[in-house]
């Protein structure tokens, strides 16, 4: 199975890097993904291959993909849970930032994240891999060099505005903005599993995601979540989070929810907002728990503080 993972997210990498940077490839698709999403041109060459590549290699595996949602062939056991272009727009602008990312896990109904067995995470502009495997640690990859760093004033991390209403979202985590744009780096790279595993390479510190959080918290910002994503809300799926999660859980990472609890028990296979999680990543707890404090903060801001002005769609 840890070939097979491999294999297939070495083979998407391919058929994804000569469109890389194309703006013909920027169409959009007549559906929309499983989630809400927008399907660019770009992503239903890359869901074709996945279909076609399992087919062909391995017909008793099922999947679960961005686009397709589940498809399960009678009697599978595994599934693999496979988000073929994890960075689609920057992958259409031509930025390093776009991965793709696969995770392998029984099938079964309720399966969690804590049941993912195998996770490979494929930077696509340059071929790297990082692939681990439960218990095993990490089995392939660059170097892990999880950063020392925990002060918030000289914090190196990653954060995602994809779909999620910038004023509420830049609120939750201000004090993080704030207390590290002058000493530390402050980054929107579009790819939560690019973002995460530059908490392996030691390039950033954290990534940080709150916003399944913010609306479980403060309920009245979800017709704002709504508005930006057309009607869907667009927070990380399992799919975007599954593998590169394995990967830094088996590097020593910190890896729970906005809320400091683990992700191993949330649902994996789906992509609606009941599915979603919200994800706070860093490299060592001490940084991890500051990180928490200032999201506490900033939600407890926009409970008490917040009304939005809700606004029509355009």
């Amino acid at each position: 199975m840890r070939k097979l993972v491999r294999d297939l997210a070495l083979a998407l990498r391919e058929c994804v890097v000569p469109n890389l940077g194309s703006h013909a490839h920027r169409a959009h698709g007549d559906e929309l993904a499983e989630g809400g999403d927008v399907t660019f041109k770009i992503d239903e060459e890359a869901e074709e291959l996945l279909g076609s590549f399992l087919r062909e290699r391995a017909p008793g595996v099922a999947y679960y993909s961005e686009d397709q949602g589940l498809v399960a062939p009678e009697g599978a056991e595994t599934v693999l849970i496979v988000d073929p272009i994890d960075g689609t727009r920057p992958a259409m602008a031509g930025l390093e930032s776009c991965c793709v990312s696969i995770a392998a896990a029984p099938l079964r109904e309720g399966v969690t994240m804590g049941e993912v067995t195998i996770g490979c995470v494929v930077e696509i502009p340059s071929g790297t891999v990082f692939l681990a495997e439960r218990g095993q640690g990490i089995v392939e990859g660059p170097e892990v060099k999880l950063s020392a760093n925990e002060r918030i004033d000289r914090m190196f991390w990653t954060y995602g505005f994809r779909g999620r209403p910038a004023r509420i979202a830049v609120e939750a985590i201000a004090d993080l903005i704030d207390g590290s744009s002058v000493g530390g780096g402050t980054f929107e790279l579009g790819s939560a599993a690019y973002d995460m595993t530059r908490v392996l390479t030691g390039q950033c510190d954290a990534y940080v995601e709150p916003g399944p959080r913010i609306i479980a918290d403060v309920p009245e910002t979800r017709a704002e979540f709504e508005r930006v994503g057309n009607g869907a809300i667009l927070n990380n799926s399992p799919y975007d989070l599954a593998a590169a999660a394995l990967l830094l859980e088996e590097a020593g990472a910190i890896v729970t929810d906005a809320y400091g609890e683990p992700l191993a028990g949330h649902e994996l296979l789906g992509s609606g907002a009941e599915f979603q999680m919200s994800i706070v990543c860093s490299a060592n707890r001490p940084l991890h728990d500051a990180i928490i404090e200032k999201i506490d903060g900033g939600i407890e801001r926009l409970r008490v503080g917040l009304r939005p002005e809700v606004r029509e769609p355009s």
